[in-house]
């Protein structure tokens, strides 16, 4: 089902909260690196190319045997987006009254042009993934950053 969605939730296991690249690095290297990202989005959101506030997010892929979350991209989201990857953190926002829930639904039934039934289903999918993943720990590999900042440096004509 996730491969024909243009927006998915991808849930961080609880394990590696607040375990990314944004926390490593100095505010000032994550700000230099997040305009970066932006730019090469042309300043759009990568998923529904609206313009706006954009949020940089980091994308992982999982190896579910090995436990390694490995950084394989960074892209720029607008808000909306970027609240439904992190659906979990939007729930609490939107128990707080900071957000509306059925605002985010329908951006994301608009962006994959689906039904509610189809936003459940893959909710629900994405929940489910993500408590086998939070039963264990996880170990980072940041590789393509190395990458990332390499090919900055290199550039820039440093």
């Amino acid at each position: 089902m996730t491969e024909k969605l243009k927006l998915t939730i991808e849930l961080v296991p609880a394990s590696s909260w607040y375990n990314n690249l944004r926390s490593l690095l100095k505010k000032e290297m994550w700000d230099n690196l997040r305009k970066t990202v932006y730019a090469k989005c042309n300043y759009k959101c990568a998923i529904c190319n609206s313009k706006g506030k954009l949020h940089c997010h980091e994308i992982w892929k999982y190896n579910d045997k090995k436990h390694i979350q490995k950084l394989v991209d960074l892209v720029a989201l607008c808000t909306k987006c970027h609240w439904i990857k992190h659906i979990g953190l939007a729930g609490i926002h939107t128990s707080q009254e900071r957000l509306s829930f059925e605002k985010l639904v329908k951006h994301f039934m608009k962006v994959n042009d689906c039904d509610r039934t189809t936003f459940e289903k893959h909710k629900s999918e994405a929940f489910k993934k993500w408590e086998e993943r939070s039963r264990y720990e996880w170990t980072m590999d940041l590789s393509v950053y190395k990458n990332i900042e390499k090919h900055r440096t290199l550039g820039n004509g440093d």
